[in-house]
């Protein structure tokens, strides 16, 4: 037969302690008469007395004094482990994001999120191509481009117009040799980029023999300023563009580039992927430029 007075075990363990039922009445807001009415059907239940019943108090019997080590050995374990269980675990996101982005904008917004949320753990992955976000074990990634990625979803993270750049120079280079002359630098294979840019100027645009495939932004960057070739850059590169290490290309830009929020369907049912993704957003919402 199961046993069904797990309450009045309780109430035993706080008689025991005070060896008094009106002490323990007073303790648990109970009167007398309830208590000795508990111990008395737990006494039943049990089939062995509990309690040596003396004239200022009570005292445990034998096997009173073991039934109290091993409950309250138990009800301790059991607290402890709700106590445990109540203290939420911590959760995890990966996040795949170039350097040249997580150095130039999104470092010095993380602590932020961190302090708000510090049970959410990032691990932030560098990434410099685009990856299969699922094989990668990726929660979120930061692209960018203009947004039409089949194999995965996106949320525009901040609008970032793509413009070309080139070494000190370049454009003089341009009136005085022409812009064929100029060696093409693109992030990647298959990159629609420097054809989407040709359209918006209104020139030819051809597939050269010379154009260079560099995935790094950082490492593009500094190859425009060693005079390697042009690039499509955008804001980010403000500081090198105002001390003079680099200049604008032209004056054609590329308006629907910016970076976006990629990441796979159902990928936000975690509250945690959410709450960063909806972080990432609003921070991108507020930021200026």
């Amino acid at each position: 037969m199961r046993f069904r007075y797990h309450d009045n075990l309780r109430t035993f363990i706080t008689v025991a302690r005070r060896a008094s039922f009106s002490a323990a009445a007073i303790e648990l807001n109970l009167t007398k008469g309830a208590i000795s009415h508990q111990m008395r059907n737990l006494e039943d239940e049990l089939g062995f007395k509990l309690f040596h019943r003396l004239p200022s108090g009570v005292s445990l019997t034998e096997k009173g004094q073991q039934l109290l080590a091993t409950a309250e050995q138990s009800f301790n374990e059991i607290e402890t482990a709700i106590s445990r269980l109540k203290v939420p675990e911590e959760q995890f996101v990966t996040l795949a994001v170039s350097t040249y982005f997580a150095s130039r904008w999104l470092s010095s917004r993380l602590m932020h999120f961190m302090k708000a949320h510090p049970l959410i753990r990032l691990r932030i992955q560098p990434m410099v191509d685009l990856l299969d976000l699922q094989d990668a074990g990726v929660d979120l990634a930061i692209r960018w481009g203009d947004g039409n990625w089949s194999d995965v979803k996106s949320d525009r993270l901040f609008p970032c117009p793509a413009f070309a750049t080139g070494a000190i120079g370049t454009n003089k280079r341009i009136k005085s040799q022409g812009f064929s002359t100029l060696t093409l630098l693109k992030d990647r294979e298959g990159s629609t980029a420097w054809e989407d840019w040709h359209k918006v100027a209104r020139m030819p645009f051809e597939a050269k023999g010379d154009t260079l495939v560099i995935p790094d932004p950082n490492v593009r960057v500094q190859a425009v300023m060693d005079g390697q070739g042009i690039a499509l850059n955008d804001g980010l590169i403000s500081a090198e563009l105002e001390a003079g290490h680099l200049e604008q290309v032209m004056d054609y830009r590329l308006e629907d580039y910016g970076y976006f929020l990629a990441f796979m369907p159902g990928a936000k049912s975690s509250s945690a992927v959410m709450k960063f993704a909806d972080w990432l957003l609003k921070q991108g919402s507020e930021y200026q430029g």
